[in-house]
């Protein structure tokens, strides 16, 4: 996501295709940059390359190895997905902005700190189950509650950790897929939508409507209405963005996000399972990979292959990728073939 910024190297595109070996046959690479929508974002390049009849087969991959850097490195790494002019040079932090989102969202809806807290305890719990999670243990309301703050309301457990990590998929035309897998799994629908950089262009930071938008028209592409979904996985860089993504892609209505996670109905077996992965906060952040590594949960799911967290009888799924505090945002749905 940020590698010219800190090891003095931009032309990542070619450099994955030197050491990957794609460089005996020309075959061409190319970066994607969207802070933290830019796994999403390749995959919706990908995808245009595939059905447009331009390419016969992608690869969209995605990496980071942010432990190469120091804490406050990290913390920079992040903020550089907010706006510069207004709000970093003026002191706020990647966490601060979604401490001011979470604060307002608690005063305009009644959403509590217990609320917000508890979505990264489910989160944790379906980390346990997966075996590629960054944290693999549970963990209890109190323990976010009295976590060290980090931005008030937030504290440490509200936030996405420090990650290193990478993921791919192989996109091709439905017909040349079944030649390879038994199990191909269909793009229904890709969507994206932007809005301004920073919070204060916004009219309302309680909503990010680059989300609403680009699930709208996800939904309008797959010919689905939201509840048709049986599992997403969505952008909880912090405990507050959960909330605001179910309510901004139509699960539930704005400002009952919070209620819904602490009846358990985002949970494993509840009414929409949201991060079964573990999500953000407990798989992992590594930047770069994180939105396409929700589509590997998504179509882990879709297959059946998702072991103690898999959602039973699970035939569409939604991923939602988000970059800085809602600038890009990316919906795809993606279905049994």
């Amino acid at each position: 996501m940020s590698a010219g910024r800190f090891i003095e190297q931009e032309h990542i595109g070619a450099l994955i295709a030197d050491y990957s070996g794609m460089t005996r046959d020309h075959i061409p690479a190319t970066r994607v940059e969207a802070a933290g929508a830019s796994g999403g974002l390749a995959l919706r390049q990908g995808y245009m390359a595939v059905a447009s009849g331009l390419h016969d087969i992608v690869v969209v991959g995605g990496a980071e190895k942010m432990t190469d850097v120091a804490d406050a490195m990290s913390v920079d790494i992040q903020s550089s997905a907010a706006d510069q002019q207004w709000e970093c040079s003026f002191g706020a932090t990647f966490a601060s902005l979604h401490a001011m989102i979470a604060r307002r969202h608690m005063h305009d809806y009644g959403t509590t700190r217990e609320q917000i807290a508890q979505v990264a305890v489910k989160n944790h719990k379906h980390g346990s189950l997966n075996p590629k999670a960054q944290f693999q243990k549970e963990i209890n309301l109190e323990t976010v509650l009295r976590s060290s703050p980090v931005a008030e309301p937030l504290g440490m457990f509200d936030c996405a950790p420090t990650s290193d990590g990478a993921a791919a998929v192989v996109l091709c035309a439905m017909e040349k897929a079944r030649k390879y897998t038994d199990t191909p799994v269909k793009i229904l629908a890709s969507a994206q939508a932007s809005d301004s950089l920073a919070l204060h262009h916004r009219s309302d930071i309680c909503s990010f409507e680059a989300t609403a938008v680009a699930g709208a028209s996800a939904f309008k592409q797959a010919k689905i209405k939201a509840k048709a979904v049986d599992v997403a996985e969505v952008h909880d860089n912090y405990t507050i963005s959960e909330i605001l993504a179910i309510e901004d892609l139509g699960f539930f209505k704005k400002g009952e996000g919070g209620k819904a996670g602490q009846d358990g109905q985002t949970a494993i077996g509840g009414k929409i399972p949201v991060n079964t992965s573990g999500g953000l906060k407990a798989r992992g952040d590594p930047i770069g990979a994180t939105g396409v590594a929700q589509i590997v949960e998504i179509v882990t799911q879709l297959r059946g292959a998702a072991g103690k967290r898999q959602v039973k009888g699970a035939e569409i799924g939604l991923a939602q990728n988000v970059g800085g505090t809602g600038a890009t945002s990316v919906v795809h749905i993606l279905g049994v073939a």
